[in-house]
This record gives structure tokens, C-alpha cells and sequence, in this order.
């Protein structure tokens, strides 16, 4: 007898997890009946042929990441993972995520306009104010300065994980220069030219307007009134992990592409120099750090930023988005108070939970983790993209005691949180569903108003029961569909 061609030859059983597809191991949830029963019916042939066309088609555009792990001597470059059974999120759900996000998003723009102002969530006690004025992404260079509707945060990258009951919370703010949006918009391409019969057959929530969102919120924050603003975008350059995200958003939005070396500073206004001269730019966003943005200002060593473009910014010639200093809203440290900040600006109780989270410069919370090092996850506050961590109930008896002596030797450089097993949901493995756990990074955009990019960047673990799902950890993407 010859073997099935059918997609599934043995349970898919989700528990104990919460699984986004099934709620048990014969029972699909009602917003993804439709998505099941096409794949069930999908031959492995005419998968594997759509595999492969997925393949070559990010090899040709060049959809790249990098790859680094300590068993390499050097990072590799890769194409990204991704996995064509989509993410979905029902409107009801995604109602109160966009909803929670943008209240989100307005008070950490209103806790980084207090902070380089008047401080007086620092001042009332709010929070600590040595945590703030220490903290290594806090500019002095900031304070008092205006910038365009007193936005700081343009484009941020909120990541949303699910525990064992289903129920949302934030794990991080990412936003100095979030990555993952280029990867959305191609998952979504993707999907739609080789899975045309699923894409067409479900009432899915348009993204590719929000890239025009995301460019007239640009214009807005243009200090110069012009109604057609010059915009550039700032890469270090093509050896970035992310620069084929910055050429991507450069091309569909218009931006002017540039690097360092393409711009002066003359009379505090910054030009691109071009083959027909000089041409003052308006608007810059960054996708540099700090420290590099202006050796004259920053790290007097950086060859990839532009000198003097702070005199300019502070002289209100330019915009820079995301503004210089945002890193210390994201910290994760200061992530613990956010709910506090929502309560502080906005006098609202904050939609969407934090994970709890352990400040371990106080002594009874640092000694509570110590003794249950091998419970939680421990995270270094101003590192990211899955850097300087330890899970501990996958870590060995050597890593947790090495951590030990870190905590104890800079307790001001960590907090601890709860190890939460993320959701998970079928991936697509050898011709079988296979659960694996994922994330969601929402993709917030603030200009005039606030703006969520329907649906955001599901990020998959792919090696088994990790819960590590960064690309630069060897992740994977998903689409991901919000139904109208």
C-alpha cells in the first residue's frame, strides 16, 4: 500500500500549551477551519514545490539575515526561515490588541518628553530617579530640546507573547530602530503569489496602506513645513544584519538611501551631497544607534554617522526619527514601570499586562531570583535580540551559576521574569504539522496619531521547545492575518 499524500499522518496533540490552531488534538479553533482544511487537502508534492519556490524567490530579493552562533568564528548570512501556515487573529481579539498598543505607545512618548523635560515622574517618585539618569541610553544631550509634535518614538516594535491560558502580554518595547517590518510586508507577498487560493479565500486585513501610514507620518514630523519633505534613510551600510530591510523601505517608500559619507553639515543644515550638488534633507530616519549618530556629539570614533548633525537637529533644521535618547524608554528595567506610566500620563488602567518582572537592584527581589535562578529568565536590560540571557529551566548547572556571579557583581545590569511557555502553533516540517512556540512583534507608528500595522511579525522558534525565536537566533517568520 502506498503512503498518504495528505499533509498530516500523525496527532498534532498542542497541550499543555496554548496552541493558536487547535484547541485540542482534534479539534480546530473556528477562525482557522478554513486554513486546515486547505492544507489538509494539499498534496506533499505540490508543497514541497511551493517550498521551493519560497526558497529561490528570497534568494532572488536577497531577503536576508544574519546568523550568529558561538559555535561559529564568524556570523553567516542567510535567507530567512519562514513557514506558510499563516498566523491568524480573529477582529475581535486584534480590537483590543491595537487598542492596548496604542495606549501603550502614547505614554512611553509621554514618559520620554517628561524625562527630558520638566521630570516629573522622577520628581513625584514614580520611578527611581538614579534607574533613569544612569541608565546608558539617557542623552543629557536631549534635555530641552523640541522635536516635532513632541513625538520621540516614530516606529516602534512591541513584542506580545501568550501563556499556557491564551492570555496576552508585552515582553519588550523595542524602540530605538525596531527591525521585522521588510519581513512582514514579504511574508504577505509571499503568501499571496504562492498561496493565492488561501490568501483570496479569507477577509484579511490590508497591510501593504500602512507603508503610506508610515511615509505621511514622516512628513508630518518634517520641521520645514515643505508639503513634499526630503526624507532619507541612514543605514551603517550593506554589511548591517538589517540592510536589506533598509533598501526595501527605502524603495517603496521613496527615501533617499544614505550612508554617513553622503552628508554634510553646513550653517547647522544637513545636505546630501549628489551629482548635481547639495540638496538639504528634512527629515532623517535612523537606523544607527546613538552612539554612532555624531562623532562630534556621541562616540568621537564613529565612521558611520554625521558630524554636527546634532547642532542641526537642536537648530530644528532636521528631524531625526527615532529621536536620539529613546533607547532609555525601552530598557528593561524601565519596562517594568510602564504600567505605572500609563496610570501617571494617562490616568488609565494600561490594556495590555507586562510579564512580571524582578528589578534586581532591590535586595529582596534579587534574593528571591537567586534562589530560583532555575525557574526564571534573566535578561541584561540594555541588550536585545535574545543576547545576554539565560532560560534557566533549559540552562546547565554551569550557566546558572556563571549568571549567579554576574547578578552579583552588577545587580543594577539584570532583571529576572517567570519563564511564560509561550503559545505555539503548527509549522510546517518534512510534509507534517509540528508545534513549535512564536512571539508577535506589532508594528506601532506615530506621527499625527497612532497608527498599528494589522496583524505584525508572528516569529517562529524552530528548533524544538525553544523559546528563543529571534532570526539572529536561527528564528523563523510566519504571516500573519488579522480577519476582518
Amino acid at each position: 500500500m502506498s503512503k498518504p499524500e495528505n499533509l498530516i499522518t500523525t496527532p498534532y496533540d498542542p497541550h499543555p500549551f496554548f496552541d493558536e490552531m487547535f484547541m485540542n488534538a482534534y479539534s480546530v479553533r473556528p477562525h482557522y477551519q478554513s486554513t486546515f482544511l486547505q492544507f489538509m487537502s494539499m498534496k506533499r508534492g505540490n508543497l514541497n514545490k511551493r517550498e521551493t519556490a519560497t526558497m529561490k524567490r528570497m534568494m532572488e530579493e536577497g531577503i536576508t539575515f544574519t546568523l550568529y552562533s558561538p559555535d561559529q568564528a564568524e556570523a553567516l548570512e542567510r535567507t530567512l526561515p519562514f513557514d506558510p501556515i499563516p498566523r491568524i487573529i480573529p477582529q475581535d481579539e486584534w480590537i483590543q490588541l491595537e487598542r492596548g498598543l496604542k495606549q501603550r505607545v502614547k505614554a512611553l512618548n509621554l514618559f520620554l518628553k517628561d524625562i527630558y523635560h520638566d521630570q516629573s515622574i522622577l520628581k513625584d517618585g514614580i520611578i527611581p530617579r538614579k534607574m533613569v539618569l544612569s541608565n546608558c541610553y539617557f542623552r543629557p544631550e536631549m534635555m530641552r530640546l523640541s522635536i516635532p509634535n513632541d513625538v520621540y518614538v516614530t516606529a516602534s516594535g512591541i513584542d506580545l507573547i501568550r501563556d499556557e491560558q491564551g492570555k496576552y502580554f508585552v515582553l519588550e518595547d523595542n524602540l530605538r530602530s525596531p527591525s521585522g517590518f521588510s519581513y512582514l510586508y514579504k511574508s504577505r507577498s509571499i503568501m499571496t503569489h504562492l498561496f493565492p487560493e488561501l490568501v483570496f479565500s479569507h477577509p484579511i486585513q490590508d497591510i501593504e496602506h500602512s507603508l503610506n501610514v508610515f511615509l505621511t507620518a514622516l512628513r508630518k514630523l518634517s520641521p520645514s513645513g515643505k508639503s513634499n519633505p526630503v526624507i532619507g534613510l541612514l543605514t551603517p551600510g550593506c554589511y548591517n544584519s538589517a540592510y536589506f530591510e533598509h533598501t526595501f523601505l527605502a524603495q517603496q517608500m521613496g527615501l533617499e538611501l544614505v550612508e554617513g559619507h553622503d552628508l554634510v553639515v553646513i550653517d547647522h543644515k544637513v545636505y546630501i551631497r549628489g551629482i548635481k550638488g547639495l540638496r538639504q534633507i528634512d527629515v532623517l530616519y535612523r537606523r544607527i544607534d546613538d552612539d554612532f549618530l555624531d562623532p562630534l556629539a556621541f562616540d568621537p570614533n564613529s565612521m558611520l554617522g554625521v558630524a554636527g548633525i546634532m547642532n542641526a537637529y537642536r537648530a530644528g533644521n532636521i528631524n531625526i526619527v527615532n529621536a536620539p535618547g529613546t533607547g532609555v524608554a525601552d530598557d528593561k528595567a524601565i519596562y517594568a514601570y510602564v504600567p505605572d506610566m500609563i496610570r501617571y500620563y494617562l490616568n488609565e488602567e494600561p490594556i495590555l499586562n507586562n510579564v512580571p518582572t524582578y528589578i534586581l537592584s532591590r535586595p529582596e527581589e534579587r534574593e528571591h531570583v537567586l534562589k530560583h535562578l532555575h525557574e526564571m529568565v534573566v535578561k541584561e536590560t540594555s541588550l536585545s535580540g535574545g543576547y545576554g540571557m539565560l532560560i534557566g529551566p533549559s540552562a546547565s548547572e554551569s550557566e546558572i551559576a556563571d549568571f549567579r556571579l554576574k547578578i552579583l557583581a552588577n545587580p543594577d545590569r539584570y532583571i529576572a521574569q517567570p519563564t511564560i511557555q509561550l503559545s505555539r502553533a503548527p509549522v510546517m516540517l518534512d510534509g507534517q504539522m509540528a508545534a513549535r512556540h512564536i512571539d508577535l512583534r506589532a508594528f506601532v507608528i506615530a506621527g499625527e496619531d497612532i497608527q498599528v500595522i494589522p496583524g505584525g511579525l508572528t516569529r517562529v522558534a524552530l528548533k524544538e521547545g525553544s523559546l528563543v525565536v529571534n532570526s539572529s537566533q536561527g528564528g523563523g517568520c510566519k504571516d500573519t492575518w488579522v480577519i476582518r
